[in-house]
């Protein structure tokens, strides 16, 4: 396993299906992130974080992939947990969704501080990828991930499709990758003069 983060591919996998988890194994992906959030139904959250905790533990020294786990948003009852199952040694970061500011960044930066002192793990080791235009508000706040500090910031990725939905906006055909092209535009104001990856995102 490589000791340098790169963010060129990334592969999501449903922390709760066993064998999509054992498929992602043999990943050639940079990232294999095990989804907690969206692919994971609300009965089966606690099995899902248990197996990706399980998963972390027996196979983060052994494939190439790093592995990140996307938990669900801040603002839901199931992030606290989700935090507290998986920040185990083999975690490599957080993709952190429906991110509004880089306020949120920061306050998950301060929940792993303790959770890594609580697994063993060396401060500031695992790193953060937000999700970071999912929401109306995170649009407004695009600014802010070049103004707050965040040492743990690996990269930024979006996701066209949830901002639809949070919305209420539905684009013609023919025009489908304009909205995609000024997000992708934004993304890039912000994340090259603070030099982190821009991760590119279509879901």
């Amino acid at each position: 396993m490589s000791g340098t983060l790169k963010l060129r591919s990334m592969l999501f996998v449903p922390a709760d299906s066993d064998k999509k988890l054992a498929k992602g194994t043999a990943s050639p992906a940079d990232v294999l992130i095990l989804d907690l959030e969206d692919s994971v139904a609300e009965a089966r959250k606690d099995a899902a974080r248990r197996m990706a905790a399980e998963f972390i533990a027996a196979q983060a020294a052994r494939i190439t992939p790093r592995l990140f786990v996307r938990v669900n948003p801040l603002d839901t009852p199931f992030a606290m947990a989700d935090l507290a199952a998986v920040v185990v040694p083999g975690l490599a970061g957080i993709v952190l969704p429906k991110s509004k500011s880089a306020a949120d960044a920061l306050r998950l930066s301060h929940g792993l501080d303790a959770l890594e002192a609580r697994a063993g793990l060396a401060a500031g080791s695992v790193r953060v990828v937000p999700v970071a235009t999912e929401t109306a508000e995170a649009m407004l706040t695009m600014p802010s991930w070049a103004q707050v500090a965040l040492p743990r910031l690996a990269g930024i990725t979006w996701g066209a499709e949830d901002l639809s939905a949070a919305i209420g906006a539905v684009f013609p055909k023919a025009n489908s990758k304009r909205p995609i092209g000024i997000i992708d535009r934004r993304i890039v104001a912000v994340t090259m003069p603070i030099g982190i990856s821009r991760s590119v995102s279509g879901s």
